[in-house]
């Protein structure tokens, strides 16, 4: 148990976070005032100060950073002008992003990105514009890189882990979704030129890609998930989503199935 004097220590060395993350989240959502975040951010710090427990080995910086975060969501969800659907389409266009991102090397342009979601260029752009200033900025790597702002360590290792779960994913998908993921995605090949090469429709390539994408965010969910499995976007068979968290597993090994195997049978 940490003494009254230990306390106070951990909270005057660590003001200067508070006033360092009140003005980054400023400078991300000005229609919030910065004295207002100060204010809720210094009584986090004060609270993260009384419960913390150095015995768990984890430093108190990230554990109170952590906390101001989530006090300044807590305050934004208070006075945030997005609706749930501005909320669920501003999620899904970041999520795609995301995938996108992570599978290319780069960061996804807007046209693939609508393209993957099927959906007009000018919504994908809206969507992305209110990402930059919307709550879900704050605990949301890629929709911070949105706003423009430098991802923290421990972000850059969160995103190598994604593209390297992405890689897997790509390479455990059905042949026929693997096939069009790289010739969409890596090769920028014309759907059309894709079509004729399958010998099928426009519409059928167009379908797969979407339902890849979708495999591809469930890979990403299931893997990332904290406690119980999330329910599949994907729109697959029970057996065919079985046999690509399994392919997944097989070609990712232990780094892969360590997340992964206590979650499939619940999953599909």
């Amino acid at each position: 148990m940490q003494t009254r004097a230990e306390r106070n220590r951990l909270i005057e060395d660590n003001l200067p976070l508070v006033g360092y993350l009140a003005a980054e989240t400023h400078a991300r959502a000005t229609h919030v005032p910065r004295e207002e975040l100060a204010s809720v951010g210094a009584l986090a710090l004060v609270t993260a100060a009384d419960a913390f427990d150095p015995t768990l080995g984890v430093p108190f910086g990230a554990y109170a950073r952590r906390r101001i975060l989530g006090a300044f969501a807590d305050e934004m969800r208070a006075m945030d002008w997005a609706s749930r659907g501005i909320r669920k389409r501003i999620k899904e266009t970041v999520a795609v992003r995301d995938t996108l991102t992570a599978a290319l090397g780069r960061v996804a342009t807007v046209d693939e990105v609508a393209t993957a979601m099927s959906v007009p260029r000018g919504e994908v752009s809206e969507a992305l514009a209110d990402a930059a200033r919307i709550v879900t900025t704050l605990d949301d790597p890629a929709a911070r890189d949105l706003a423009g702002t430098v991802p923290l360590p421990e972000e850059s290792a969160l995103l190598a882990e994604r593209r390297h779960v992405l890689e897997c994913a790509v390479l455990a998908l059905p042949e026929r979704m693997r096939e069009i993921v790289q010739a969409v995605y890596i090769d920028e090949r014309p759907v059309k030129e894709i079509a004729g090469a399958l010998g099928v429709s426009h519409s059928a390539v167009s379908q797969q890609r979407s339902e890849a994408v979708r495999l591809l965010r469930d890979a990403l969910e299931q893997y990332f998930a904290d406690g119980a499995a999330p329910a599949p976007v994907s729109r697959v068979s029970a057996p065919v989503r079985e046999a690509f968290f399994a392919r997944m597993v097989e070609i990712g090994g232990d780094s892969i199935g360590g997340a992964l195997r206590p979650r499939i049978s619940i999953a599909v």
